[in-house]
C-alpha cells in the first residue's frame, strides 16, 4: 500500500528517466483514466515537456513546461513503469504516456484505483517529514480535533503524507493509544509523536525500494501483526476498525 516513503521512492525512480522528455501522446487504457483525462486534455498534453517530478503528500506532480501539471495518486496498488516504446505493455497498465527518445511512462494498477488528473493536488497541511514542522505546531494542529488521534494523523489537511500504515507505526513508537482523542494530547505527547512519525518514515524510506508494492511484506513494528507478540512488551498485537480501516496497536504499551 503506497504511502509517503513508497511515493517518494517512485518519484526518485522516475524523475531522472523522464525529466526533460517531451510528451508525444497520452493514451488511457482503462475507463477510469479515460474519464479523468478527456480528449481535449490529452490534446493539450501532447507536445509538452516534463520539467520536473515532485512529491506532495502522497501525490506525485509531473510539472510541465507550460506550468500545468499531471497529478498522480497510487491509492492501494499503483506504480510506474518506464520502458522503451517497443516493449510490450506490463500487466495492469492503466495509462500510457508516450515520450520522445524511445521512452514510455506507464501507470500500472491491479485494482484500477490509482488516479491521474490535470491540475493541482488538493490543499494539504505541512509535510510530515518537513524539518520546519515543530512539535508545538503539530500540537496546535491536533488541538481542535475530537477525532481519535489515528484518524487525525491521516487527515491530509492537518498533516500531509501519513496513511494507515505509518500512522499506526508512529503511534506505536510514541506509545500512544490510537483511540485517544487528538485534542487530549499534551505538548509532551506531541513532541514524542513528531519524533516517532519521523522515525517511522525514515524506516519506510530505507526499505521502500526493497519492499515495493506487491513484492514483499515489509517488517513493520505493529502494522499487520495482529495476534503476534509486541516486540517491545510481549503483549499480543490487537486490531480494531477506525474510519473504515484496520488499526493495529499494542494494548500493553499503548495504554490510554
Amino acid at each position: 500500500m503506497p504511502e509517503l516513503p513508497e511515493v517518494a521512492d517512485a518519484v526518485r525512480r522516475i524523475r531522472p528517466r523522464i525529466r526533460g522528455r517531451r510528451i508525444l501522446a497520452v493514451a488511457p487504457l482503462h475507463a477510469n483514466t479515460r474519464r479523468a483525462l478527456s480528449p481535449a486534455v490529452r490534446r493539450r498534453l501532447a507536445g509538452r515537456v516534463i520539467t520536473d517530478v515532485v512529491r506532495r503528500g502522497k501525490y506525485q506532480r509531473l510539472i510541465l513546461d507550460d506550468g500545468t501539471e499531471l497529478v498522480a495518486h497510487f491509492r492501494l496498488d499503483g506504480d510506474w513503469v518506464v520502458q522503451g516504446r517497443a516493449a510490450p505493455l506490463p500487466p495492469h497498465a492503466r495509462l500510457l504516456v508516450r515520450l520522445d527518445r524511445d521512452r514510455s511512462l506507464i501507470l500500472t494498477d491491479p485494482r484500477a484505483l490509482a488516479t491521474i488528473t490535470g491540475g493541482l493536488p488538493p490543499a494539504m497541511g505541512p509535510e510530515a517529514d518537513d524539518p520546519a514542522l515543530s512539535a508545538a505546531a503539530l500540537h496546535a494542529r491536533l488541538a481542535g480535533s475530537r477525532s481519535p488521534i489515528k484518524l487525525a494523523l491521516m487527515d491530509q489537511r492537518r498533516i500531509a503524507g501519513l496513511g494507515n500504515i505509518y500512522a499506526a507505526e508512529a503511534l506505536w513508537r510514541a506509545r500512544i493509544d490510537p483511540r485517544t482523542p487528538a485534542m487530549r494530547l499534551t505538548r509532551r505527547d506531541a513532541t514524542r509523536l513528531l519524533r516517532a512519525i519521523r522515525a517511522a518514515l525514515r524506516d519506510g524510506e530505507r526499505r521502500a525500494g526493497r519492499y515495493r508494492t506487491g513484492t514483499r511484506t515489509a517488517p513493520f513494528k505493529v502494522y499487520d501483526r495482529a495476534g503476534r507478540a509486541c516486540t517491545r512488551c510481549g503483549t499480543a498485537i490487537a486490531a480494531l476498525r477506525q474510519g473504515g480501516r484496520t488499526t493495529y496497536w499494542c494494548p500493553g504499551c499503548q495504554a490510554a
